[in-house]
């Protein structure tokens, strides 16, 4: 006899790993022939590009590259300032067991820290850290015993809960281009440092359908013919879709954003204007909330069954959650004093995150890279602040043992020299807080009968209740039901029977 049995259909996404890796990445550069030779270098900065990532049985491959600008002191009688970009390519492996083929990957690149060292008037070594966090997921599709058809007498135990199930998942690659236009008195020389970021993230979601769009910002430090150095910002409206079906607007979507390749270079084509294009990988994992009645336990008072428990990991409560943090400071540099700041390069630091119920504190520091005009050779520098925070998120539901996943990106920025020559200092971090819970669960499989069993010889049975005992026990033990002994005994709370209390239970019927 076979047991017909009504199930739901699940992909289970599970975070199988979260770790977090720093790698040094370190090669030489060549100066080209059409430049000066380099006497010391003033600043170094990079964007981290990802051209491949790879989840092998065992280890994962990253394959990409830091686009990277160093400033430097021209070798020459006027000690000019002139700048070298170049590609500093990498390829790295983190080995984990736990890492399988058929397995979903998440990163974030965070460039700690890069150096230029001079090695001679033509060549340069360029040091970097690049830190990887890492996320592992599985999928696995799943069927879940929610009912039995063709026993009439079968007792269930069933346990309702609330979980996160994964629709789907896809990404897209969009290009960000555009031509910005400089003053007319600039003749450009050549682009001196860029930075990227991207700002104003928005979705909508339509019929299978993830519209994402956003703003990419670019600034940009640029040398003129005659020797000024000049800046530029500008943003580029950045718009995509990702196909994932049956997606709809009840879901929870995650998007992630990679910088694959930047191009930003004088354009040939058109005097007084300069050239960015910027191709992004966007990803996107969609999930839906499901309440779920699952089977825990089950019996017949009149046949044999017998079944399989696996025992499963699902997720649960997951969110997103946005907070700002306001930098506010006033510093005094005596270095800058009331000179002319050209850029200022901001990057935020977690030192310390802790999780408590319902909140999370971070303890962290905004590291501040100030490049200013200077009395100098080459008559620009650059000097180093270091500014700590603490700040507090209300989380709803988060507990000190879930899943946190925090990204800050870089809000309002302001630097204004003030007459003091004190720095008023305005900076928003953006916080996102994406969060979940792990739930261990058993779901039935595999269900059997077995033998007819035999009618309990007594119409009643007393039975005094000992610990550990549950009313399902009882009535599982004595081959009745919950209802029955409830019923006899006037229980009207079924959850709730004292050591000792004595109970009558009677015999099943049908």
């Amino acid at each position: 006899m076979t047991i017909e049995t009504i199930r739901d259909s699940l992909c289970i996404n599970q975070i199988v790993e979260q770790r977090k890796d720093s790698f040094i990445i370190e090669g030489d550069a060549i100066i080209p022939d059409v430049k000066p030779d380099i006497l010391g270098t003033i600043s170094t900065s990079g964007t981290v590009c990802i051209y491949k990532k790879e989840i092998q049985d065992g280890k994962i491959k990253i394959d990409g590259t830091i686009n990277t600008y160093i400033m430097y002191l021209a070798d020459s009688e006027s000690n000019n300032i002139r700048s070298i970009n170049t590609n500093l390519d990498f390829s790295q492996t983190i080995n984990t067991e736990k890492a399988k083929i058929n397995m979903n990957l998440e990163n974030t690149f965070t460039l700690k820290e890069i150096e230029c060292k001079v090695l001679n008037g033509r060549k340069v070594n360029i040091k970097a850290v690049l830190e990887v966090e890492t996320k592992m997921f599985s999928n696995e599709n799943i069927d879940i015993v929610k009912g039995v058809e063709d026993l009439r007498d079968v007792q269930t135990l069933n346990n309702n809960i609330n979980i996160n199930t994964l629709i789907g998942e896809g990404s897209t690659k969009v290009y960000a281009k555009d031509t910005f236009s400089i003053d007319n008195i600039d003749n450009l020389a050549e682009v001196m440092k860029s930075d990227i970021r991207i700002i104003n993230k928005e979705s909508k979601i339509s019929y299978n359908k993830v519209l994402v769009k956003s703003d990419l910002e670019v600034k940009v430090l640029y040398l003129t013919e005659d020797n000024r150095i000049n800046t530029l910002q500008k943003t580029i409206p950045v718009m995509g879709f990702v196909d994932i079906k049956d997606v709809n607007d009840e879901s929870l979507c995650n998007i992630k954003y990679e910088v694959r390749n930047v191009l930003i270079k004088p354009n040939n084509v058109e005097e007084h204007s300069i050239y960015v294009e910027v191709e992004l990988e966007i990803y996107c994992q969609a999930y839906e909330n499901r309440q779920l009645d699952i089977i825990q336990d089950l019996y017949s008072p009149t046949i044999d069954l017998t079944f399989e428990q696996k025992r499963i990991k699902v997720m649960q409560k997951k969110d997103c959650i946005q907070n700002v943090c306001n930098i506010r400071e006033k510093q005094t540099i005596p270095e800058i004093g009331n000179n002319k700041l050209y850029d200022v390069e901001v990057t935020p630091i977690i030192n310390n995150q802790k999780i408590l119920n319902d909140r999370i504190m971070y303890d962290g520091e905004v590291s501040l890279n100030f490049i200013f005009a200077s009395n100098t050779q080459g008559g620009i520098n650059t000097k180093k602040v270091n500014i700590p925070f603490n700040f507090n998120i209300d989380a709803n539901g988060i507990v000190p043992t879930s899943n946190i996943n925090t990204n800050i990106e870089i809000g309002m920025q302001d630097f204004i020299v003030m007459p003091d020559e004190s720095i008023d200092i305005k900076v928003d971090l953006n916080f996102s807080v994406e969060y979940s819970r792990n739930l261990d669960i058993n779901i039935i499989e595999n269900i059997q009968p077995g033998e007819n069993r035999a009618t309990n010889p007594y119409s009643m049975t007393i039975y005094f209740v000992k610990p550990g005992d549950s009313l399902w026990k009882i009535a599982k033990k004595f081959r009745t039901t919950v209802e029955n002994i409830a019923g006899v005994n006037g229980i009207e709370k079924i959850d709730k029977i004292n050591i000792g209390q004595q109970l009558f239970i009677p015999r099943y019927n049908g």
